[in-house]
């Protein structure tokens, strides 16, 4: 089920009347700056830090193990 141009009309018209016309951009930014940090978070739990890859190798870092080989 799609939303419809009537039921967005709607759902600003109720934030509106909720929110006050002047918040809703404040309240935009802010939804906007979460969706950000949010993905940001996402990949870098997604990518492993340096110190994981580090921990895989025994705790050598990468130099350290290229020279013992």
């Amino acid at each position: 089920m799609a939303i419809g141009t009537t039921e967005i009309v709607i759902l600003v018209i109720i934030a509106i009347i909720i929110f006050g016309a002047n918040r809703i951009p404040e309240l935009a930014r802010n939804v906007g700056r979460a969706k950000g940090e949010f993905h940001a978070g996402m990949a870098e739990v997604a990518s492993p830090s340096k110190a994981e890859a580090d921990m895989d190798r025994g705790g050598m870092t990468e130099e350290v193990a290229a020279e013992n080989e």
